[in-house]
C-alpha cells in the first residue's frame, strides 16, 4: 500500500453502481455499530468502533477516519482498522485536503463518493463525510478487497456515516461542556482560595492588631507600675537624706540609721533601672555574654549567702541540695549572669511564700548537647522550689512575657517591674538552657527550673 501523500491523482467515479440484495446480517452489524456509538461519549471510542465496525462489515482492506472543523485545512487520522498487520499504518498522519482531492470532495458532498487511483488503476477508494445538521464534522475512507459496492451498501454507508455524524457532535459538545465544567470548577477553587487568602490575611491583621493594642496597653501598665517603683526608693532616699541635711536626727546612731536606709533604697532603685537596662539590651539584640567555667558550688553558696537571711527572716525553710559527686560540678556559663537568674528565681519565691520554705536543687543529666558548634557532655537542671502562693493555670503564659505582669493588684502588693522571669529565661537561653515554670494553681506553691551546659562529665559518687 502505498503512502496517502504519494498516491497518484484520484478521479470521481460515475455515481453507478450494481445492484446486490442487502444481507440480513449487514443490517444487524450496522444495528451493533450504531449501538456501539452510542453507549458512549468519548471520541476516541466512537472513531475505533466506526472503522473496526467497517471493517468488518464489509472486509475492508483498511478504514481509516479523521475529525474535521470547519475553516480548518488540515486533517489528521483520528483511527484506523487493517485487516493485517503488514499493512502500513496511516494512524496520527496529517493531510491538507487540497492535497487529496477525495477529501475534499467528500468534504463538499453529502452522499459517499468513489475514487479510482490512476496510479493502481484497479484501487478504489470510497470517502464519505460525517454530518451534524448538514455540517460536516469528519470524513470517513475505506480501501476495498473488491470494488463493488452495491446501492444497498452505499445506504447502510450513508445511514452510518449520519448516526457517527451525531455521535461525533454530541460527544464533541459533551467535551466542551466537560471543560467549561472543569474551568468553573477551577475558577470556584481559585476564588475559594483566594477567599480563604483574603480571610487568612483578615485575620493575621485582626490579630495583629490585637497584639499590638495588647503591647501597647502592658506596656502602658508595664510604665505605670514601673514607675511607681522607681519613685518609690527615689522618695525613700530624698527622704531620709532631707532628713539628715535638716538636722532631724537626735544622735548619730539615728543618723546612721537615715544613712543606711537610704543607701537600702539607693540599690533597690539601681537593681530596678539594672533590670530595665537588661531587658532593654536583651529586646535590642545587644546583651553580650562571655562564657566559661563555672562552679556549681560556688555559685550556690553565693546564692545562699544572698537570700538565707531573706527567708529566716520570714521564718522560712531554706534547703540547698547538690547532687553527690567525687569532684565539683563546673557549668559552661557566664557567673554573674547565672548568679543573677538564681537570685532572680529565689527571690520571686522567698518573695511569694508565707510559710512553709524554699528548695534549691541539682540534678545532673548525662546526655551529649550541641551548643555554638561544640558537643558538650550533658547539662544541669537547677529547680528552685516552694510553697507559696502559686499561678493559676490560665495566668501561666503570661509570666515570660516581656511588659507583661500576672497580676497587677499582686505587682502593686509585692512590688517589682515583672521583668524578673523575662530577663531570666532571655539570659539562660543566651547561654543555651531553658527555663520552665510549674505551678498546679493559686495556693499550691511552684517550681522554676533551668537548664545550664555541662562543662565537664563529673565523676558520681556510688549510692548504697
Amino acid at each position: 500500500m502505498t503512502n496517502l501523500a504519494n498516491s497518484g491523482r484520484y478521479e470521481s467515479a460515475p455515481g453507478v453502481f450494481k445492484s446486490a440484495p442487502v444481507a440480513g446480517s449487514s443490517v444487524q452489524q450496522l444495528s451493533q455499530i450504531t449501538r456501539n456509538i452510542r453507549r458512549t461519549l468519548d471520541l476516541e471510542t466512537i472513531w475505533q468502533q466506526t472503522v473496526d465496525g467497517l471493517g468488518l462489515m464489509f472486509d475492508a482492506q483498511r478504514v481509516w477516519v479523521c475529525g474535521y472543523q470547519p475553516g480548518i485545512q488540515t486533517v489528521a487520522i483520528a483511527a484506523e482498522y487493517r485487516s493485517h498487520s503488514q499493512l502500513a499504518s496511516f494512524h496520527g498522519q496529517s493531510y491538507r485536503l487540497d492535497d487529496l482531492d477525495y477529501l475534499s470532495a467528500a468534504i463538499a458532498a453529502t452522499q459517499p463518493i468513489i475514487c479510482r487511483d490512476s496510479s493502481a488503476q484497479a484501487e478504489e477508494i470510497l470517502a464519505i463525510s460525517t454530518r451534524y445538521q448538514d455540517q460536516p464534522n469528519g470524513l470517513i475512507v475505506m480501501y476495498p478487497q473488491q470494488s463493488v459496492w452495491s446501492e444497498q451498501d452505499l445506504e447502510l454507508i450513508t445511514e452510518l456515516a449520519e448516526q457517527v455524524g451525531t455521535a461525533v457532535a454530541h460527544a464533541r459538545q459533551f467535551g466542551e461542556r466537560h471543560a467549561l465544567a472543569v474551568k468553573l470548577q477551577q475558577a470556584n477553587a481559585s476564588l475559594m482560595e483566594k477567599h480563604r487568602q483574603l480571610e487568612e490575611a483578615r485575620r493575621q491583621a485582626e490579630a495583629a492588631r490585637e497584639q499590638a493594642e495588647e503591647a501597647s496597653r502592658l506596656k502602658s501598665e508595664f510604665l505605670a507600675n514601673t514607675s511607681h517603683e522607681l519613685r518609690t526608693p527615689l522618695n525613700g532616699m530624698i527622704g531620709f537624706l532631707k532628713l539628715v541635711l535638716d538636722g532631724m536626727a537626735d544622735d548619730p546612731e539615728e543618723q546612721e540609721d537615715f544613712i543606711q536606709e537610704a543607701h537600702k533604697s539607693a540599690l533597690h532603685l539601681l537593681d530596678l533601672i539594672n533590670d530595665v537596662l537588661d531587658i532593654a539590651k536583651i529586646e535590642a539584640g545587644k546583651m553580650q555574654l562571655d562564657m566559661g567555667p563555672v562552679s556549681l558550688r560556688e555559685l550556690f553558696n553565693a546564692v545562699e549567702s544572698f537570700t538565707r537571711p531573706m527567708a529566716e527572716q520570714k521564718k522560712l525553710a531554706f534547703e540547698i541540695h547538690l547532687p553527690a559527686t567525687r569532684d565539683e560540678i563546673i557549668v559552661n556559663g557566664n557567673y554573674q549572669r547565672l548568679l543573677q537568674v538564681m537570685l532572680n528565681l529565689v527571690g520571686n519565691a522567698i518573695k511569694f511564700t508565707h510559710e512553709g520554705g524554699v528548695t534549691i536543687s541539682a540534678e545532673i543529666k548525662l546526655q551529649k548537647s550541641t551548643f555554638k558548634d561544640v558537643t558538650w557532655p550533658g547539662t544541669v537542671k537547677v529547680s528552685v522550689a516552694d510553697t507559696g502562693i502559686g499561678v493559676s493555670l490560665e495566668k501561666q503564659d503570661r509570666l515570660f512575657q516581656t511588659f507583661s505582669q500576672v497580676d497587677g493588684e499582686r505587682t502593686r502588693q509585692y512590688g517589682g517591674t515583672g521583668l524578673g522571669l523575662a530577663i531570666s529565661q532571655k539570659l539562660v537561653e543566651a547561654m543555651g538552657g531553658v527555663v520552665q515554670f510549674i505551678s498546679m494553681g493559686e495556693g499550691l506553691g511552684s517550681t522554676v527550673t533551668f537548664t545550664t551546659i555541662l562543662y565537664h562529665e563529673p565523676v558520681l559518687a556510688s549510692t548504697p
